[in-house]
């Protein structure tokens, strides 16, 4: 059985991607990130639920404060205020970490020659999001080239490594359809950018994520204000 790699970040797009692969017959390792979040907490509770939902007993939980440290992210930077009430259009909103999936990809594609998985998951998509640039299929395919060419899974010239992003063209209507499918429960997952114990409803994941549970007939079964 090939191993999968999957980014858990304990939110509804990374446990779809982890049921994804999954459904595909992978064995799977789960790598979260604290990078100094304001919901760090109850982000790790959800990627902890997830793991023993699906009975994943090898993880690997990685600290980098230095995120917290660079900053220019509301996410991470309390001076700065979360957008409320308002999605993005063509503009990166302030919750943008910079560059934090290119971040977790090194630290996946390291971990993954260490454990020998040939496959590495991310719930990323470009329909229903944010915006931000390290999300996108160009990027991700780039990223994996990279990765090979870095490591010895790229020995021969032959890419060995594959990062696979199952979710990156889905609406997020579509993202909880197919999570329904595949039986995920989203009772355990958390995406509020803001609170730990009860989303708010007003920042743009929660937003995004309320709409897609709406447009597809479905309630989102996490409590908010």
């Amino acid at each position: 059985m090939n191993k999968a790699i999957i980014l858990l970040s304990g939110g509804m797009d990374s446990a779809v991607a982890l049921a994804e692969a999954i459904n595909k017959g992978f064995e799977i390792a789960a790598l979260h990130l604290n990078y100094g979040q304001r919901t760090q907490k109850r982000e790790l509770k959800a990627f902890n639920d997830l793991c023993n939902y699906y009975s994943i007993s090898e993880k690997l939980i990685v600290d980098i404060e230095y995120l917290q440290q660079i900053g220019n992210s509301s996410l991470i930077d309390r001076t700065l205020e979360i957008p409320k009430n308002q999605i993005s259009s063509n503009q990166i909103p302030t919750t943008y970490v910079p560059f934090r999936n290119g971040n977790i990809l090194a630290i996946a594609t390291s971990w993954a020659e260490t454990i020998e998985a040939s496959a590495i998951y991310i719930g990323a998509n470009t329909i229903d999001t944010s915006g931000y640039p390290d999300t996108s299929e160009e990027f991700l395919r780039a990223y994996e080239i990279a990765a090979n060419l870095g490591t010895k899974f790229g020995k021969n010239g032959v890419e060995n490594l594959k990062i696979y992003s199952p979710l990156i063209n889905f609406s997020k209507k579509e993202i909880v359809l197919r999570g329904i499918d595949l039986n995920v429960p989203f009772e355990l997952t958390w995406s509020c950018y803001e609170n730990d114990e009860i989303a708010c409803g007003e920042c743009e994941s929660c937003l995004l994520r309320l709409r897609g549970f709406r447009e597809a007939g479905k309630r989102d079964p996490i409590p908010y204000k």
